[in-house]
């Protein structure tokens, strides 16, 4: 018995899932006013909730940021003066926690004037110790890379009308033998801080050029500081009065004041602001949760209704495909293709819809932020994980019709023949 011959490739059948697919979108556009309707009510789902939760996601994000953009949020200060010793440091530098720690001297000893020129001064500036990964520097600024060199804040440049790569003064008083001496060290401006990062007179220096100013006014001799009087130097300092100390993010400024409090040591932070955001993101989740389950709810009767409905009323063509030679299997799938299909048609419309609203909300409510900011805003993961989210109901509310679907005989196609 001869074989047949095979088709050509031209006349051949084409694959069977890809078949399916094309009948299913050539029904949907033969029916397309029902198509319309379920789209509709799957984009008067979707649409508000990508709004709400880029509303949501927005205000959050745009108020944690404010709050990181200020590294006195991430600040815990120590009140008072202690006495510190070097491994007391290196234990706090390995605190989970901490972001960054610099050893401080005492209060008196960190302030200094700076000065420019006869015109151009600032008195009584603040002297902070800095380094590399200093918060204050925002990663926008390079720390002084030697004790010759200075970080001004923005307060203290305008003061002294500098920029990067002047040279100024910093001048220091002490009382020695009943005589006022002013010990000067000539620097140069390496740097200048955002006006966000420190809003008062500074001067962020190297911890060696910090010690240095201690040591000069409790009276030793420093020649770097233009003087030969004083006593000599006897021992290198190993404690500290204070540290600067900064978390690594806002959620571990609780936990390591709490540590730091266990040791007896008082500090101060802005845990009560951190708390209001805080708040307002677990106020915001909540509203959005109970709209969005209340309107997924809905959208999921809605569907269900709408696809048992489609089904039964189509009854005879899915028969018919049963006598065609589709499986059960395959009479299911169609019915949730088609669900998949309707459902990224919506996510698009809603999508594009959403768009539109967040350009509305973020010109109209973002007039009076900064510039960048916004008040809704979605990362592209959240537009990812929504269209997936969204397919996951669509398909598996259709199960719940491919499940009669499936059920169907292909003789009811021939029953009104």
């Amino acid at each position: 018995m001869t074989q047949p011959e095979p088709l050509p490739t031209a006349l051949a059948p084409p694959p069977r899932w890809r078949l399916l697919v094309e009948l299913a979108s050539r029904d949907l556009w033969f029916d397309r006013k029902v198509s319309l309707c379920i789209v509709a009510s799957i984009i008067a789902v979707i649409a508000p909730l990508l709004l709400l939760f880029g509303l949501k996601n927005g205000v959050v994000t745009q108020l944690r940021d404010n709050l990181l953009s200020d590294p006195r949020n991430l600040e815990i200060r120590m009140l008072g003066n202690g006495n510190l010793d070097q491994p007391w440091i290196d234990a706090l530098k390995a605190q989970p926690a901490t972001g960054f720690v610099m050893p401080l001297t005492r209060s008196l000893n960190t302030q200094a004037d700076l000065v420019k020129d006869s015109q151009h001064f600032a008195a009584d500036a603040e002297v902070i110790p800095s380094a590399p990964g200093d918060p204050l520097l925002q990663g926008k600024v390079a720390p002084p890379p030697s004790a010759q060199d200075v970080v001004l804040s923005a307060a203290a440049a305008k003061k002294l009308l500098a920029k990067p790569g002047d040279t100024l003064q910093l001048v220091v008083i002490r009382k020695l033998d009943g005589n006022n001496e002013r010990g000067r060290v000539t620097l140069t401006v390496s740097g200048v801080l955002d006006e966000t990062a420190f809003g008062r007179p500074a001067a962020l220096v190297t911890l060696d050029l910090l010690l240095a100013m201690e040591q000069f006014r409790d009276g030793v001799k420093m020649p770097a500081f233009g003087l030969d009087t004083g006593t000599e130097a006897t021992q290198t300092q190993s404690r500290f009065a204070r540290a600067r100390i900064y978390a690594k993010s806002l959620d571990d400024v609780a936990p390591l004041a709490d540590w730091l409090q266990q040791r007896n040591i008082e500090v101060s932070t802005r845990a009560r602001d951190i708390e209001s955001v805080k708040a307002i993101d677990r106020v915001l989740s909540l509203i959005f949760a109970v709209i969005a389950w209340t309107a997924v709810i809905g959208c999921i009767a809605s569907l269900i209704g709408a696809f048992l409905a489609n089904i039964d009323r189509k009854r005879k063509d899915l028969a018919l495909l049963r006598l065609l030679g589709f499986r059960r299997g395959y009479v299911g799938a169609y019915v949730m293709v088609q669900a998949a299909l309707l459902t990224g048609i919506a996510f698009v419309i809603g999508y594009l819809a959403y768009l539109a609203g967040s350009s509305v909300f973020n010109r109209a409510l973002g007039t009076n932020l900064a510039d960048g900011a916004f008040v809704c805003h979605l990362e592209n993961s959240h537009i990812a994980l929504a269209f997936v989210s969204a397919l996951l109901i669509a398909t598996l509310v259709a199960g719940i019709g491919g499940f009669r679907a499936i059920h169907i005989q292909p003789a009811e196609s021939l029953r009104e023949i």
